[in-house]
C-alpha cells in the first residue's frame, strides 16, 4: 500500500459505519480517512463480475494509509507522472477528507477518476481532498475502480460494465454511511475529469444509480459512442492463449500477464477509448444524451465544461511532432473520417475553421478544431437537452496556459485539475499547472465556484464575476483564464458549423 509520511499522527475518533469501525488522522485540521473497502475483493471467482457489498469486519479498520491503486495500463501520460502503484485487484476502496466526523450534513463531492478506462488513481496527490474541504467546509471522497479488461471485458460470461458498478457500488456506500463522516447524503455532487466526466454521465443515466447524488459536475467528457469492448477483449484473449467463452481460464491468468496483453492490444489504437461503459438492459439501457433530452434527469443540478486546447496534450505524442500544415491537415480529416463525419462535411468544417482562426497560428487553429470534436460540442449538447428541463445547468471553458514542454501543452486536457482540487503547488504538478498570482487566483476562483455548486446547485460566488445560467440563445459560460469572465456565444460560428453531426 502507499505509505503516509512517518510521523506521530493524532487519530481520529472511532467512525462506526454500518460495515464497521473505522479510525483515520488528523492533518492540518482535516480528519482524513483512506483505503475504506467498499466491495469485496474482485479476486477468484468474483473476476470480471459485478462488485459484490462489502461484508462488515469486526476489528477497528486503520484508515490511515491509502490502498491499493487498480492495474493500470500503460499511456504516456505516465512518462511524465510516473506510474500509479502500487497494484492490486483488491482495489475497491475509498478515501474521504472531512472537516469534522460529526453531526455537520455538509455537502458531499464524491470524484471519479479519469484515464481512459486504463489508468488512474483516487490516491493520486493531484486529487488531495484536503484543499477543497478546508477552503468550503466540505467532504470529499475519491475512490479506485476496476480499469481496462478486469473492469470492462466484454466476453460471454463477464460482466462488461463491472468498472461502471465498482462506482455505483461506491456511490452506494457513501450514501449509506456518509452522514457519520459529516456528510448529508441527501447532498451529494458527483465530478469527474475525461474517462471520469464520462463516467459521471453514465452515472446519471442509470437506472441503478437514481436517488444517490443530487448534482454532476462533467470536466471534459469524450463523446458517448456505444463501441464495444469486444475487438480489443478478443485480441487480449488470444495474446494470453484464451478461446473465446472460456472465462474459467481467462480467470486463472495472472494480471500482471492481462496488463501485458492489453498493453500490446492498445499499441495501435492512439486515440479513443478502447475500454467504456457499454449499453446494456440494467446498468446502462440507453445513451446517457438520450435520458437527457427526455428529461428524466430533470431533477439532477448539472455544470459542464472543458479547456479551450483539450488536444495539445495528445498532438504532444511521438506521431504528431514535425508535421507540415499539409500532414496536419489530413490528419484532421482522418480524424474527422474516424468520428462518423463524412468528407464533404469535414472539408466545411476544416474550412470554416481556417476562415475564423483561433489560435496565433494555424496549428493551434487545428488544434482548437480537434479539441472541439474531443469536448466542447459534445458538451453543448447535453447543456442544450438539460437546460429545457432544469434551470440549474452552467458551463465554462478553461484558458489557463502549462509551462510545460516549453509552452507546446497550452490549455490542454486535464490541465484544470490541481486547479480544481488546489493542488497547484506540489511538487511536480506545479511544473504541468504553472506557478504565479494568476495561477494561484484561478484556482482559488475555480475551488469557490465548485464548492458553491455542490453547496446549492449554482456555482456563483464572490471570487468570480456573475456566471449566468446557460441558456440556447445567449450559450453563456464562464471562462477561467488570467481575467476570468462570463462570455456570450464563445466561438459560435465554430461550434454551430458542427450541426448535430457528433451527437450521440
Amino acid at each position: 500500500m502507499t505509505s503516509t509520511e512517518t510521523r506521530d499522527m493524532k487519530k481520529t475518533s472511532v467512525i462506526e459505519t454500518k460495515s464497521g469501525k473505522v479510525q483515520g488522522y488528523i492533518e492540518d485540521g482535516i480528519e482524513i480517512f483512506k483505503n475504506i473497502p467498499f466491495a469485496e475483493p474482485p479476486i477468484g471467482d468474483l473476476r470480471f463480475k459485478a462488485p459484490v457489498k462489502k461484508k462488515p469486519w469486526d476489528d477497528v479498520l486503520d484508515a490511515s494509509e491509502y490502498g491499493f491503486n487498480a492495474y493500470q495500463g500503460y499511456t504516456m501520460l505516465e512518462d511524465w507522472f510516473g506510474k500509479q502503484e502500487p497494484e492490486s485487484e483488491d482495489c475497491l476502496n475509498l478515501n474521504i477528507w472531512t472537516p469534522a466526523a460529526d453531526s455537520g450534513k455538509r455537502p458531499v463531492m464524491f470524484w471519479v477518476h479519469g484515464g481512459a478506462y486504463i489508468t488512474g488513481s483516487g490516491a493520486s496527490p493531484l486529487y488531495d481532498g484536503s484543499h477543497l474541504t478546508k477552503r468550503g467546509d466540505v467532504v470529499i471522497v475519491t475512490i479506485n475502480y476496476r480499469l481496462g479488461v478486469l473492469g470492462f471485458l466484454n466476453a460471454p460470461g463477464s460482466d462488461p460494465n463491472a468498472g461502471m458498478l465498482d462506482q455505483i457500488e461506491a456511490l452506494k456506500w457513501i450514501h449509506e454511511n456518509i452522514e457519520f463522516f459529516g456528510g448529508d447524503p441527501n447532498k451529494i455532487t458527483i465530478f469527474g475529469e475525461s474517462a471520469g466526466a464520462y463516467s459521471v454521465l453514465t452515472l446519471a443515466a442509470s437506472p441503478a444509480a437514481k436517488g444517490l447524488f443530487k448534482r454532476v459536475i462533467s470536466q471534459s467528457p469524450p463523446p458517448f459512442k456505444d463501441q464495444t469492448t469486444e475487438k480489443v477483449s478478443k485480441s487480449i484473449m488470444r495474446k494470453v492463449g484464451i478461446k473465446k467463452g472460456d472465462l474459467e481460464g481467462l480467470k486463472k491468468i495472472a494480471p500482471e500477464e492481462l496488463m501485458k496483453a492489453q498493453n500490446k492490444a492498445l499499441e495501435t489504437l492512439t486515440l479513443g477509448m478502447s475500454f467504456k461503459p457499454m449499453i446494456d438492459s440494467d446498468t446502462l439501457p440507453e445513451p446517457p444524451l438520450k435520458v437527457f433530452e427526455k428529461g428524466e434527469r430533470k431533477n439532477v443540478d448539472l455544470m459542464i465544461g472543458s479547456t479551450l486546447e483539450e488536444f495539445k496534450l495528445f498532438a504532444a505524442a511521438p506521431q504528431f511532432q514535425g508535421m507540415d500544415q499539409e500532414a496536419m491537415e489530413k490528419t484532421v480529416l482522418m480524424i474527422l473520417g474516424m468520428s462518423g463525419i463524412d468528407k464533404n462535411k469535414a472539408r466545411e468544417i476544416v474550412e470554416l475553421y481556417k476562415q475564423e482562426g483561433g489560435g496565433s497560428s494555424l496549428w493551434d487553429t487545428f488544434m482548437l478544431l480537434l479539441s472541439d470534436s474531443m469536448m466542447r460540442v459534445h458538451s453543448s449538447h447535453y447543456l442544450e437537452a438539460q437546460n429545457k428541463h432544469q434551470p440549474n445547468t452552467y458551463s465554462y471553458v478553461f484558458n489557463m496556459k502549462s509551462p510545460l514542454l516549453g509552452g507546446k501543452l497550452g490549455a490542454c486536457h486535464a490541465l484544470e485539475l490541481p486547479f480544481v482540487f488546489g493542488t497547484t503547488k506540489i511538487p511536480g504538478i506545479n511544473k504541468f499547472a504553472g506557478k504565479g498570482p494568476d495561477v494561484e487566483r484561478v484556482s482559488e476562483q475555480m475551488m469557490d465556484a465548485w464548492i458553491a455548486f455542490a453547496r446549492t446547485g449554482n456555482p456563483n460566488a464572490d471570487s468570480i464575476p456573475e456566471w449566468p445560467a446557460y441558456d440556447i440563445e445567449k450559450r453563456s459560460i464562464m471562462l477561467f483564464e488570467k481575467e476570468t469572465k462570463a462570455v456570450e456565444k464563445f466561438l459560435d460560428k465554430q461550434r454551430d458549423i458542427w450541426g448535430d453531426a457528433l451527437k450521440s
